[in-house]
């Protein structure tokens, strides 16, 4: 992640180098157990990558998401799910077979069995978590409600909330 938003920007980014930690720890989390240690290296490096770009593309795209959640949970996360479908190597109690992964063959189910499972999966993913969201958000919006005013925004919720602001005050700009 470092080398990635270095070369993109010119510059180190601290959030991006935390998020980058975050990705990595996403991305190996489902397939720990069915990856060899190069493997993990690797789906973790990819998941690295791919927390930059997903954060740039949903600053772009007007995403509220000023810690990049979405990114390393939601992208890096199907990315990790993903993962086992090429990389899975060992059984890990759920899989059902040695090698299931797509560079090792996929096992005597076929070489894409475990790929599609695991895309299946995302997507259920995807619904389950659309719909139970939206849930919660809805039963938010309708009692507390979902923003808190201008004045609040502006003076900071750390203040707010805690008493205390949660930058210096050389790091808070009126841009």
């Amino acid at each position: 992640t470092t080398i990635v938003i270095w070369a993109k920007t010119g510059k180190p980014d601290v959030a991006f180098i935390g998020n980058g930690v975050l990705a990595g720890l996403v991305a190996i989390t489902a397939g720990c157990g069915a990856f060899n240690y190069a493997m993990s290296a690797i789906v973790g490096a990819i998941g690295g990558v791919i927390v930059v770009f997903s954060v740039l593309m949903f600053d772009k795209i007007k995403i509220d998401d000023p810690v990049g959640a979405i990114s390393v949970h939601g992208v890096v996360g199907a990315w990790g799910t993903l993962a086992i479908g090429i990389f899975a190597r060992y059984d890990d109690a759920f899989l059902g077979r040695e090698n299931a992964g797509l560079i090792y063959g996929g096992g005597d189910a076929g070489p894409f069995a475990q790929l599609a499972l695991q895309a299946t999966m995302i997507l259920i993913i995807g619904v389950f978590v659309t719909i139970t969201t939206g849930a919660v958000f809805a039963a938010i919006k309708a009692t507390v409600g979902l923003r808190v005013s201008e004045e609040e925004e502006i003076e900071g919720l750390d203040v707010i909330e805690h008493g205390l602001p949660g930058y210096a005050p050389d790091a808070v700009t009126s841009r």
